[in-house]
């Protein structure tokens, strides 16, 4: 039985063994195996439990094509595709085959959505050689489903197996290669183009994607609204009256506002000198506030934003987590509408003993809950529902803010609506009319446990008697301005995006994440998206050239094609051809037309030859070339109108004018600080690399020059026990903070702090390593007797031993043997270091 997260499996296997299962840990060291014996099909049996972590396989084109530089974006629509493991480091399908040997059926407890469906055939392909039958006939797999995490639905799903549902899964599959053709195409394209003329975009990708572009152009069509809005003066009669008790009240005018001064001026000289108003009517109607549907996902995201605090991506974080831990029901659905046989008094009995509204709760049992609103069933999941009891103490700051609204809303669709009085008194004074409204609570209803839709407790009711007179306290005409919309919040944004059918329940909040991550909107404290200069430039220029590039319609229709591939009323190829075929139309127009675009960002950002500052010297030319350090970082020469990248997230500096000896450009020094990764590196080699064995966007410690003093060849001390191929490598940029980095891996060692210089021997020590020479300063020496210099292994010689920080991963001496002698066999059996001449077999091929 394979569940979809680890934290799920222990859950699922405890209430299916009634805590009877004993645990061990897989062999990938995430996912846990949980075995105990019992029944299946009326069959004694021994039952397996464990999980995967998200999608076993991802999709992705063969490796050629990942080639930014050489493949043309335009094959991307064509060229084959593989799916390939989405996690390689958890082995996931090896460890689901190793499982399965020997098994008879699978049970699959994947979340019951479409994704989870996907998931299903992943798990199934990787497991078909281990199982004992056919796992694709239905007498071997089965699919459970279910709603939450309770005894109840559990074991419910487990007497009531079903079949995994291909057609869903074939549509995640559709949408997968959609979304990476067309998003890769353009992204490409788009990136390398903008990226190579201006110098200040401050992103390091410049994004398309068939769902996330439409989102962006709801948040730069609001935007646009906002600049273009030109405010309109209007101007309002304002009348106080004076109550028979003594209480001003402000009367609303019946024409609500005057757009011409002169006309509104008319008016006021009307009413200017009357001294009393008469009450021609007043009238009381009872109403009602209705009570809430119930909660499906979108909601949930739009309240999390609006009210809460919290995007929506990590409001769904929080709800997942809750799931898993049994607080709520799944929290991915599209329905609104509980099924008939839901037992809504049992999941509200749950909460009778809360000390946050346990009283409400018992009030609405003791008077009979009233039937939850009809609303919308999508045939998911039932509506979001509090399936056990909480307190402020077992949940966390979101956690208990998300699970307090959840609880109170499914409470509030089952509470009484609220219902109150609306008294409304009409005034005449002269020609105009004037009226006062106010409302009386009868029964608060569900606003007695959703606190926040209640009445304010200052409401004023008109205590007028129709046909009296009341005088007029004063008059005046108000000057006001028409405002404009403000920018779009999350809420909003996800109300779009349901209304036009842009993505999931699933996928909105990722949406929305990613045009934030991307730079192209940036979220202000109130949660409203402000799009950012890159952002507008990039809708502005797609409406320019095609504008069907960033409407929703184009996602729409295709999420409704893929809806019926679920559905088996359409052809997974025809639909995958059919839509390929007009983004690959719609790209190369784009292309074609790319200058529309670039035009818009000429306006908006400086060119490369304008940005950034003087920095170090070309190898071509000879000039200073400009470090660009917008997003994302880079060199520029302007002479030879060359553009070289260089590496991310880091600081880049010249390192003491040395040339590199193969194109005579300055080297620079990469650092991530002083405990982090560092090395040196030349601009050239760095996007050109010289030799067949260095790959792009390489340092000097990977490349096998037989003779640079800064090169793996005269810096690599042993190989990396870490990692398979890495390398130790001295980085002589890194003084007096000397440190070792492995070339592959993130595995860092420093050593001999303070220390003048630090030089790697052509001896190897019996533990493999290469043998080096420290040299002191004699008023900084570390070393035994205040020496100034000492040769031996940085693993092995005991002299060494306190100067060295080592890595987990580096192996501790067993010999107390130091000093130039000191030769030593580290703990087990390291690899050796690379053979040099076999390293330098690039220079003499």
């Amino acid at each position: 039985m394979v569940a979809e997260k680890p934290s799920l499996a222990a859950s699922l296997a405890s209430i299916l063994s009634n805590g009877k299962s004993s645990s061990r840990r897989g062999l990938n060291g995430s996912c846990s195996v949980h075995e105990w014996t019992g029944t299946f099909q009326s069959m004694p049996v021994r039952l397996k439990m464990t999980s995967v972590c998200g999608h076993v396989m991802s999709l992705d084109f063969i490796s050629k094509y990942n080639n930014w530089d050489k493949v043309d974006p335009t094959e991307l629509f064509s060229c084959p595709t593989e799916k390939k493991e989405a996690m390689p480091k958890l082995k996931m399908p090896y460890f689901l085959s190793q499982e399965a040997r020997g098994c008879d059926y699978l049970v699959l407890w994947l979340d019951c959505d479409k994704e989870g469906e996907n998931i299903c055939y992943e798990v199934m392909n990787s497991v078909q050689s281990s199982m004992n039958g056919n796992v694709f006939s239905d007498s071997v797999t089965y699919r459970a489903k279910f709603s939450a995490i309770t005894d109840k639905d559990i074991k419910a799903a487990f007497n009531n197996l079903g079949r995994p549902n291909e057609n869903e899964a074939r549509s995640v599959d559709a949408r997968q290669e959609l979304d990476l053709r067309i998003g890769c195409a353009f992204t490409r394209f788009q990136t390398k183009f903008f990226q190579g003329r201006y110098g200040n975009l401050d992103a390091s990708l410049i994004s398309y994607g068939p769902c996330q572009t439409p989102t962006l152009g709801f948040c730069v069509q609001r935007h646009d609204e906002i600049q273009t809005f030109k405010p309109e003066p209007y101007w309002v009669l304002q009348v106080t009256v004076k109550t028979n008790d003594g209480r001003d009240v402000c009367l609303d005018w019946q024409r609500v506002r005057c757009f011409d001064k002169e006309i509104a001026s008319v008016f006021l000289q009307f009413i200017r000198d009357v001294k009393q108003a008469k009450v021609t009517n007043v009238s009381c109607k009872e109403k009602v506030k209705t009570r809430p549907i119930a909660l499906n996902t979108v909601e949930l995201m739009r309240v999390a934003s609006s009210g809460l605090g919290m995007g929506p991506h990590h409001a769904m974080q929080i709800a997942e987590r809750l799931y898993t831990q049994g607080y709520i029901s799944y929290p991915r659905t599209e329905t609104t509408s509980y099924p008939e046989n839901f037992d809504l008094t049992g999941a509200l009995a749950m909460q009778q003993n809360s000390p946050e509204w346990g009283s409400e709760v018992r009030t609405i049992l003791s008077e009979g809950i009233a039937r939850p609103k009809k609303g919308h069933d999508a045939g998911d999941h039932p509506p979001i529902t509090p399936m056990k009891l909480a307190t402020r103490n077992e949940l966390d700051g979101d956690a208990w803010k998300l699970y307090d609204y959840i609880t109170r809303h499914f409470i509030g669709s089952l509470a009484k609506d609220c219902r109150y009085l609306s008294t409304t008194a009409t005034m005449e004074l002269a020609s105009e009319t004037f009226t006062s409204t106010g409302k009386t609570l009868i029964d608060p209803g569900y606003t007695s446990i959703m606190h926040w839709q209640a009445f304010g407790k200052n409401e004023i009711v008109p205590t007028f008697i129709e046909g009296e007179m009341v005088s007029v306290h004063d008059v005046k005409l108000s000057e006001h301005q028409t405002c404009p919309p403000d920018y779009l919040s999350e809420a909003e944004l996800i109300t779009l995006m349901e209304q036009h059918g842009i993505g999931t329940d699933a996928s909105i909040p990722v949406h929305i994440n990613n045009i934030c991550q991307r730079n192209y909107v940036t979220v202000s404290g109130s949660r409203r998206l402000i799009p950012t200069t890159l952002g507008i430039v990039l809708v502005h220029g797609y409406q320019k050239i095609d504008p069907e590039l960033v409407l929703p319609t184009m996602r729409s229709a295709l999420e409704e094609q893929l809806n019926l591939i679920a559905l088996g009323r359409a052809n997974f190829t025809a639909v995958l051809r059919h839509t390929v075929e007009i983004f690959k139309l719609k790209f190369q127009y784009f292309v074609k037309n790319i200058e529309g675009m670039d035009q818009l960002f000429e306006v908006s950002f400086s060119p490369l030859s304008a940005s950034g500052k003087a920095h170090s010297r070309c190898g071509k030319c000879r000039r200073y070339m400009k470090y660009i350090q917008a997003k994302p970082a880079r060199l520029h020469c302007s002479h030879c109108d060359e553009t070289y990248s260089l590496p991310q997230n880091g600081n880049v500096r010249l390192y003491k004018e040395l040339k590199c000896p193969l194109d005579d450009f300055e080297l620079l020094s990469w650092s991530m600080g002083s405990k982090g990764k560092s090395f040196p590196f030349c601009p050239y080699c760095y996007n050109h690399p010289p030799f067949r064995d260095m790959k792009k966007g390489s340092g000097c410690n990977t490349c096998t020059h037989p003779t640079c003093a800064h090169s793996l060849n005269s810096n690599g001390i042993s190989s990396c026990i870490e990692c398979d191929g890495g390398v130790l490598v001295l980085d002589p940029s890194s003084a007096p903070k000397w440190k070792l980095g492995c070339n592959k891996c993130d595995v860092i060692i420093h050593l001999f702090e303070d220390s003048q210089k630090i030089t790697v021997q052509d001896d190897v020590c019996d533990c493999g390593a290469q043998i080096v020479t420290v040299e002191y300063r004699p008023e900084k020496s570390k070393l035994p007797k205040e020496a100034t210099e000492m040769t031996g292994c940085v693993f092995c010689a005991e002299a060494f031993s306190k100067l060295v920080e080592k890595h987990k991963a580096v192996f501790r001496p067993k010999s107390n043997r130091g000093g130039r002698s000191g030769r030593g066999r580290g703990r087990g059996k390291p690899r050796q270091p690379k053979d040099k001449m076999a390293q330098l077999a690039a220079y003499f091929v």
